[in-house]
């Protein structure tokens, strides 16, 4: 961490501009805020941006391998493939946490995704963040060398390509309800791409449709953003069998959430994963489960995530294959704040177009348990945010 950054924030900070940067940010929403945003970034050091790279970097060399494409094919479940699949995701997360080792701070996976994240409120909020907080001019969340505009640039081309933006969607379930709708707003207003939802797509012939004010338009390009898990539990009606093959490109294929996910996390060597294993795999008698956090593999933003397993539970699972042991991992009270220090995990964020480009980051900070809400209730100086780093 980087110590007079830190400082300097935190005897600058007063809770009206604190305020007035929330107010300022939701206005885009009607004033309505769907999730908690920290009341400071973090500041990182030459040093941790460094592990956070070659850690990024460790997990991509693997990915990119002939023998992860033949381990990946079995991460799909069998009534979840989509047809139409690209050589690779336009879109993928690294989740860190952050530990001491050794006196010195480090980054370990903890989780991984082949599907987008927040692309388009991550720049917002870098702009917002520096309208009311006075950031050093030497501090960046891009990498890379990007700025706003160029990173823009990237993220319309993986999204439109040379398509017109009215035959591209942003496909969700209700949209509008979604607590990451800021983000599709914001979208549409970077990219000129709309969010629809998957109930108002129909198919003719070989190729999907939706109507606006009356008109018919055909769909070129989806912009992915529906998870199956949500999908499915919600039983929403589709006008359309997305299982079957259709006329169109996906941008962030449906297949790739499945694919680079926690199913990826056992296959995966390196220093900065944690020890995992498919539940299948192992002996009960094996592991010490006190020294393990027990998670389903599909299951999205930590539902079902059991911090204690203990033997019972464990006996009682019959799908063994759907879910992981991972080993605990002791998070570094990293950030402090004039409330008391507080964990912090870094998602760091590419965009794959010829191949895996680091563009940003994404923070969440805590001081419960894990990461979610249900962990952080009646607290203060947690959610979410951006790590700067040296430029």
């Amino acid at each position: 961490m980087i110590k007079h950054f830190r400082e300097k924030f935190n005897s600058e900070f007063t809770s009206s501009s604190y305020n007035s940067f929330l107010n300022d940010i939701w206005d885009i929403t009607g004033s309505e805020a769907d999730f908690r945003i920290c009341e400071t970034p973090l500041f990182i050091d030459k040093e941790l941006s460094e592990k956070l790279l070659n850690a990024g970097n460790a997990v991509i060399q693997q990915l990119k391998e002939k023998q992860f494409e033949k381990y990946s094919s079995g991460a799909i479940p069998e009534k979840m493939y989509v047809p139409g699949e690209t050589d690779h995701p336009h879109f993928l997360q690294l989740d860190f946490g952050l530990i001491n080792e050794g006196g010195l701070i480090s980054p370990r996976l903890i989780e991984l995704q082949g599907f987008p994240s927040l692309y388009a409120f991550q720049v917002f909020l870098d702009k917002k963040i520096r309208d009311y907080f006075n950031i050093d001019n030497t501090l960046s969340t891009y990498y890379n060398d990007f700025i706003f505009d160029s990173y823009l640039n990237l993220f319309r081309k993986i999204i439109c390509n040379d398509s017109d933006p009215e035959n591209i969607i942003l496909l969700e379930i209700n949209p509008g309800k979604q607590k990451t709708r800021i983000d599709f707003i914001l979208t549409e207003k970077y990219t000129g791409v709309k969010a629809l939802c998957i109930s108002k797509i129909y198919k003719r012939g070989d190729s999907l449709y939706y109507m606006e004010h009356g008109k018919e338009i055909k769909i070129k390009r989806i912009y992915n953003r529906v998870i199956f898990d949500e999908l499915y539990k919600k039983k929403i009606n589709l006008n359309f069998n997305i299982h079957e093959p259709v006329d169109v490109e996906w941008v962030g294929h449906p297949n790739w959430f499945f694919k680079i996910s926690k199913h990826t996390i056992p296959y995966l060597k390196s220093e900065f994963v944690p020890e995992s294993y498919f539940l299948s795999d192992i002996n009960n008698e094996d592991l010490d489960l006190s020294n393990f956090v027990l998670k389903p593999l599909y299951s999205f933003a930590g539902s079902g995530v059991v911090l204690n397993p203990d033997r019972s539970l464990i006996d009682s699972i019959h799908q063994r294959d759907n879910f992981i042991l991972q080993k605990k991992i002791s998070y570094a009270p990293v950030l402090r704040t004039p409330e008391g220090s507080a964990k912090v995990e870094i998602r760091m964020m590419y965009l794959w177009d010829k191949k895996p480009v680091l563009v940003n980051n994404l923070l969440r900070v805590s001081k419960g348990e894990m990461m979610g809400v249900d962990f952080n209730k009646n607290k203060t100086w947690i959610g979410a945010s951006t790590a700067y780093h040296q430029l």
